[in-house]
């Protein structure tokens, strides 16, 4: 009996050790998220300068600064689809000091590549989803077709002879291209360049037909009438260009091409430090100014919460690769 009450005390007094660590914890992380941050931040781009991946995170950057009272760096590290500036962050120490602005090819590059550095989900503490982006298929002026109708009927006319710039081979305009493809039953020819820009610099030229690029991108070219808008990709018509019919109301029910922008850091986070930084994020991007400048330019702020980007993330991965493989679209 004595021996038992020796034991049953020990553990009550185990016990009372673990609470008051564990509460040590929770003290310590509550602490570190109030005083988050106490120096600059750094904000990986994974694309180059001046596009559309680049021109939001500065905006956000700008913004969280302000708010912050910290300075928040933009460090752009293109190559491989964002796979080298996510495999840096993916490896930087999980403080909330170290975050990577994340794109769809984050969901497409399971399916093209044989083997990532990085686990794309655990590797990675999501923080939200920024905005969605509103894409249009444009075209050179040359090409002798102006709806999506007249455009199928010119690529079956002339098999193989139109072609379509991307990003690069399994980046998402890659495979919006693609899925047109095998939904309309036509032969394009794809032409991959690195990044949009030279991709919609080639278009613009006449030494492409046509591609799959972000509003914001393509509008101040179609208001220069050096491009024209055959139609949007999403299922809804973007308030930017409301009067642009959709490709999923122009004969080709059920077709999404829009895409989407985020921001994550490294597995390990401090969930406290992950949701300070995502309520800033979105409060930012419900803000007058941002949400008015965005939508004006085809970019549909959202501002979601860890959990639910998460939950985004893992269904976007199943959709994209289902359109990757129908490609055959690998990258090593």
């Amino acid at each position: 009996m004595r021996f038992g009450r020796i034991l049953g005390a020990l553990g009550a007094a185990l016990a009372l050790d673990v609470t008051l660590a564990l509460g040590g914890v929770g003290t310590a992380a509550h602490a570190q998220a109030q005083n988050f941050p106490n120096k600059p931040i750094r904000l990986v781009v994974p694309s180059v300068a001046g596009g559309i991946l680049d021109t939001v995170a500065r905006t956000i950057a700008t913004k969280m600064s302000e708010e912050f009272g910290q300075q928040v760096i933009v460090d752009n590290r293109p190559g491989a689809g964002g796979v080298i500036g996510s495999d840096l962050v993916a490896k930087a120490p999980a403080d909330g000091y170290t975050l990577v602005k994340l794109a769809t090819s984050h969901a497409i590059n399971p399916s093209i590549y044989s083997r990532l550095p990085y686990d794309t989900l655990r590797d990675f503490a999501p923080v939200t989803q920024t905005v969605n982006l509103n894409n249009l298929l444009v075209a050179h002026p040359s090409v002798p077709a102006n709806t999506l109708r007249e455009l199928i009927a010119l690529a079956k006319a002339r098999p193989r002879t139109i072609t379509f710039g991307s990003a690069g081979n399994g980046q998402s305009n890659h495979l919006s291209g693609e899925l047109l493809k095998s939904m309309a039953g036509i032969e394009i020819t794809h032409v991959p360049y690195k990044g949009s820009a030279a991709a919609l610099t080639d278009v613009v030229a006449g030494n492409v037909s046509m591609m799959f690029v972000d509003i914001l991108s393509a509008l101040p070219h179609v208001k220069a009438g050096r491009l024209k808008v055959i139609a949007a990709t999403g299922l809804t018509r973007p308030q930017a260009a409301a009067e642009v019919p959709t490709l999923h109301e122009s004969g080709l029910p059920g077709f999404n091409g829009n895409s989407w922008l985020g921001l994550a850091a490294p597995a390990g986070t401090p969930k406290e430090v992950v949701a300070k930084i995502s309520s800033t994020v979105a409060k930012i991007l419900q803000s007058p100014d941002v949400r008015e400048s965005f939508l004006a330019r085809g970019v549909e702020p959202v501002g979601s919460t860890p959990e639910q980007y998460g939950a985004f993330i893992e269904a976007e991965i199943p959709r994209w690769g289902q359109a990757a493989r129908a490609s055959g679209a690998k990258v090593d």
